[in-house]
C-alpha cells in the first residue's frame, strides 16, 4: 500500500475562499474532541478519548494513536461513525479517520487523590515486611478462559492491564455473581505479569485475609510492619470487595493502602457481587475511588457461552462428552460457570461409581440426585404461554395484550422481551414466534430480538430485568 506523506496542514471548504482556514493534524482532532466531549457522557469521553493524540494528516487522512490495541478497537466499533461524522462536519468534507496503538498516546489521566497519611511507603523499602504469597492458581490463565458476550469487555480490560501496569485502568473494577469468572480473570492477570516479570510483587486475597491480617497487626502492635507489606506491592488483587461492609477501621485501613498504592503507580483489581454505587455500608471516598479506573460488569453466559465452556473443560481435561451430553448440561445449568463445571464433576463422579457409560439419560439421573430435583424439569415444562405470562406478570401488563395491535412504550417492551426469551429458551423459528404475537411478521420479530440485546448490552438495570425473568423460568416448579 502507498502512503502519501504527511501535510503540514490542511485546508477546508476548499471551494469557498472566505471560510478557509487552515488546520494541522492536532488543531483538528482537538477540535473533533472538542465536539465529541459535548456529545458524549464526561465518563465515556474521559475513558476512551481524552489519552488520544494526532500524529499525522495527509490530503485524505487522518491519523490517530490511542493508549492501546484495546482502546483502538472500542473506538473503531463504537464510535468510529460518530468521531468521522465530527470530522467532516469540522474539515467540511470526508476524511479517513484511521485509529492505531502508539507510544505517543499517553496513559489515561486520572483525577488527583487527596493527601496521603505521612507514614505510607509507596515504594519497596530496603529491609521492609515479609511479602505476602500471591497465592495464585496455575490452572486460572487466559488461555483457559471462555471469552463470550456476557465478559468481553471485562476480558479485554483485564488484557490490556496485564499488559501495562497502572497505565490502562487502575483500578480495574469487576463485579457480577457468584460463579461467573472474576476470580478467574484476576489470576490470570496475576499469573500473567508472573510470567512475564518474576520480579513484580503480587499479592491475591480476598478482603476478609485483608481484614484478619490487620486484626492480627492489631494484636500485636505491628501496625508498621502491616503496611509496609501492603504498600509495597506491584500489582494488588483483592477479592469480594463487598465484606467491607461495616468494617470501619478496614476500611480507613483499606482507604489509606488504596492511596499509597495509587500515588506509586501501582495497580488494583478489585472484584464484587455489584458495582461499587450499588455496595451497601462503605465509605463515599471508597466508592469514589473504586469508580476513577474502569468498572466492568460480567453477566451469566447465554447457552453458546455455555456449550463453549463445557467443550473447552472436557478437551483441557481430556474428557470424552457427547454433543448430546454438553447439550443437556448446558440447557440445564444457567446461573453460572461454576454450577457447569459442579454439573460435570458429579457427572463423571456418578458415571464411576454406577459404573456406566455416560449419555443423557445417566445426565438426567446423576444431576436429579445431586441437585435434589428432577433435572431439567423447569425447561420440559416451560412453554411460550408459561414465557408470556412471567413476562407480563414482570411488566405489570395483560398478556393478552401482547398479542394487541397497539405499541405503547408499556407494551412494546414487554413484547420485546416476550419474543426475545421465546427464541432463546424454545428455539421458536421467527415465523412461530411472530405467531404467538398477534401474527406479527419475522422481520418484527428480528428488530425486537436485536432491541433486547442491545439494551441489555448498555442498560445493566434492563438486563438484571430480563436475567430475573429467565431465572424464574428456569425454576423448577
Amino acid at each position: 500500500m502507498v502512503r502519501h506523506p504527511p501535510y503540514d496542514t490542511i485546508m477546508p471548504f476548499p471551494d469557498n475562499p472566505k471560510e478557509r482556514m487552515e488546520f494541522t493534524a492536532a488543531d483538528l482532532w482537538s477540535k473533533v474532541l472538542e465536539a465529541a466531549s459535548a456529545r458524549l457522557p464526561e465518563q465515556t469521553f474521559h475513558t476512551w478519548l481524552a489519552g488520544t493524540v494526532a500524529t499525522g494528516l495527509t490530503d485524505s487522512e487522518l491519523m490517530v494513536e490511542a493508549p492501546s490495541d484495546f482502546h483502538v478497537e472500542w473506538l473503531e466499533d463504537k464510535y468510529g461513525a460518530l468521531l468521522t461524522d465530527l470530522l467532516e462536519q469540522t474539515i467540511g468534507r470526508r476524511l479517513t479517520l484511521k485509529v492505531q496503538c502508539g507510544d505517543q498516546a499517553p496513559p489515561l489521566e486520572v483525577p488527583s487523590l487527596e493527601v496521603a497519611p505521612p507514614d505510607l511507603v509507596p515504594s519497596a523499602p530496603s529491609g521492609g515486611g515479609v511479602m505476602p504469597s500471591p497465592s495464585l492458581n496455575e490452572r486460572y490463565s487466559f488461555d483457559r478462559f471462555v471469552v463470550g458476550d456476557n465478559v468481553e469487555l471485562a476480558t479485554a480490560a483485564c488484557h490490556a492491564v496485564a499488559g501495562k501496569l497502572a497505565r490502562m485502568y487502575n483500578p480495574l473494577f469487576l463485579y457480577g455473581g457468584v460463579g461467573l469468572g472474576k476470580t478467574h480473570l484476576m489470576h490470570a492477570i496475576g499469573n500473567e505479569i508472573r510470567a512475564n516479570t518474576p520480579s513484580s510483587r503480587i499479592a491475591y486475597l480476598p478482603t476478609e485475609q485483608f481484614t484478619n491480617d490487620l486484626v492480627t497487626a492489631i494484636q500485636n502492635g505491628t501496625t508498621a510492619e502491616f503496611r509496609r507489606t501492603y504498600r509495597q506491592i506491584d500489582l494488588l488483587l483483592v477479592d469480594d470487595v463487598q465484606f467491607l461492609q461495616g468494617k470501619e477501621r478496614t476500611q480507613e485501613e483499606f482507604f489509606h493502602t488504596f492511596n499509597a498504592l495509587y500515588d506509586a503507580k501501582k495497580q488494583i483489581v478489585l472484584t464484587s457481587d455489584r458495582p461499587p454505587k450499588e455496595l451497601p455500608g462503605l465509605e463515599e471516598r471508597l466508592i469514589s475511588r473504586f469508580e476513577w479506573g474502569l468498572v466492568a460488569d460480567i453477566t451469566q453466559p447465554d447457552y453458546e457461552t455455555r456449550i463453549a465452556i463445557l467443550r473447552k473443560k472436557a478437551a483441557d481435561d481430556d474428557l470424552t462428552l457427547d454433543n448430546d451430553v454438553i447439550d443437556f448440561i448446558a440447557r440445564f445449568c444457567t446461573s453460572s460457570v461454576r454450577e457447569l463445571e459442579g454439573a460435570v464433576i458429579k457427572l463423571l463422579a456418578y458415571s464411576s461409581l454406577t459404573n456406566q457409560e455416560i449419555s443423557v439419560q445417566l445426565a438426567r439421573r446423576a444431576l436429579q440426585a445431586t441437585f435434589g430435583y428432577e433435572a431439567h424439569s423447569a425447561a420440559r415444562s416451560l412453554s411460550a404461554e408459561r414465557i408470556r405470562s412471567v413476562v407480563a406478570n414482570h411488566w405489570n401488563v395483560r398478556e393478552e395484550a401482547l398479542s394487541s395491535k397497539r405499541r405503547t412504550k408499556d407494551l412494546t417492551v414487554p413484547r420485546q422481551v416476550a419474543m426475545y426469551l421465546i427464541k432463546d429458551l424454545l428455539d421458536y423459528s421467527l415465523v412461530q414466534t411472530g405467531q404467538l404475537f398477534g401474527g406479527r411478521d419475522h422481520s418484527t420479530v428480528i428488530h425486537s430480538i436485536r432491541k433486547v440485546e442491545e439494551t441489555m448490552a448498555n442498560d445493566a438495570s434492563f438486563r438484571r430485568s430480563v436475567e430475573a425473568v429467565r431465572d424464574e423460568l428456569m425454576r423448577p416448579a
